[in-house]
């Protein structure tokens, strides 16, 4: 369950698989293809660059507790092409996630299929649910996340932001 071979919607082959500490250089290569825009879309932030800081704290999770699953581009260039983290919350019960996909691929197809790899995870690990919050600019993110099937709330602590939530103890079946 933590790697599969798949296809993009135009053919292109990719490798998802387990984010390690050693993918430190895709990391980089993969950021500088993420416009200031998408980070702050998704750090809920405005940044241009991110930190060494913050790229350590992506690398080095606890897998006990959290798992990021990175798809590559597997028989042409190696790189990297999005990003998926899940973090279980403290009863163990449910996980939160969030998602980066290079700027130039958004639409292509790579970010759906690591949602639903994501998905199969965390209902293979038993989690209940999993959540998200999504910057309501995020259209094309919301738009995922309805077709994925999550129920889309309003933040009560935040006007901005969106909560996405997917109960994965259901059966779902666009993760057929």
């Amino acid at each position: 369950m933590t790697e599969s071979r798949v296809l993009l919607r135009d053919g292109t082959p990719v490798l998802i698989r387990r984010l390690m500490s050693e993918d430190a250089t895709l990391y980089h290569d993969f950021l500088s293809d993420v416009t200031p825009e998408d980070l702050r879309l998704r750090f809920f932030a405005s940044m241009h660059a991110v930190s060494e800081n913050l790229i350590d704290k992506l690398l080095h999770y606890d897998p006990a507790h959290a798992m990021a699953f990175i798809a590559v581009d597997d028989e042409q260039s190696g790189k990297m092409l999005d990003a998926v983290r899940l973090h279980d919350d403290t009863s163990g019960a449910n996980g939160e996630f969030a998602i980066l996909v290079r700027s130039r691929l958004k639409g292509h197809g790579v970010g759906w299929l690591l949602m639903k790899h994501m998905i199969k995870f965390a209902k293979h690990k038993g989690l209940k649910t999993v959540r998200g919050q999504v910057l309501w600019q995020n259209t094309t993110m919301l738009a995922m996340c309805t077709e994925l099937g999550f129920h889309i709330t309003d933040d009560p602590g935040d006007p901005g932001v969106k909560m996405v939530t997917l109960s994965v103890c259901t059966e779902h079946p666009i993760l057929r």
